[in-house]
């Protein structure tokens, strides 16, 4: 189903740097002569676009399992209008969130259950699994503060899921880090508290049997 490419998924709570180590990610890549594209999560396709809107909507009142099934949505879309194909052609994927957010949010942050979302999911992507998942960890009080430092700079109000406290933020990461605990092959955990340079050499190691 993938083809010779590479799925790389990076993971974690807002403000950690997720998009600043894709970016330099695809760069460093790039550079060296890997064909990658970068893609995120709920998105990178117009369907998964506009549930996205839907979903971050803080206007809107969106029950927990709506949510899963949303993001789910938007997730069976991405992958087959983008992710297979891409993926088949022999180019790497960097994907910004990807079936581990949900099993952090939804399945534990919501309190549907970890095995109950990933059974939506599975059926959501047809089985589709990361290469390798960079997982961003960071003391969620440090990350809240700079994800809202982000939005201040560029006048952008919190979006749904970003209103919750800092008691849920922190239940993601301790997600988070069982997920990493259960597949340690797969999902590499990086300390996100160190400069953009230092964590995109921490990604660089975890993917050196790929390059």
């Amino acid at each position: 189903m993938k083809g010779s490419g590479r799925l790389i998924t990076i993971e974690g709570v807002d403000g950690t740097g997720k998009t600043t180590l894709a970016t330099a990610l695809l760069e460093h890549l790039t550079r060296h002569g890997v064909d990658a594209r970068l893609m995120r999560e709920p998105g990178g396709v117009e369907t998964s676009e506009r549930i996205r809107e839907l979903v971050k909507d803080p206007a809107l009142t969106v029950g927990a399992r709506a949510e899963a099934l949303l993001y789910a949505a938007a997730r069976a879309q991405l992958v087959e209008q983008a992710l297979v194909p891409v993926l088949e052609s022999g180019a790497w994927v960097l994907l910004d969130r990807f079936v581990d957010s949900s099993l952090a949010y939804q399945g534990v942050g919501r309190g549907l259950g970890v095995d109950a979302v990933r059974e939506l999911n599975l059926f959501a992507t047809g089985g589709l699994t990361p290469d390798r998942t960079l997982l961003l960890s960071l003391d969620p009080e440090i990350a809240l503060a700079r994800a809202s430092e982000r939005q201040n700079a560029v006048g952008e109000a919190p979006d749904r899921l970003e209103r919750e406290g800092q008691e849920f933020f922190a239940r993601i990461r301790e997600a988070y880090l069982s997920l990493a605990a259960a597949e340690p092959n797969r999902l590499r955990v990086l300390d996100a508290s160190q400069a953009p340079s230092a964590v995109l050499d921490q990604a660089l190691a975890a993917l050196a049997d790929f390059l």
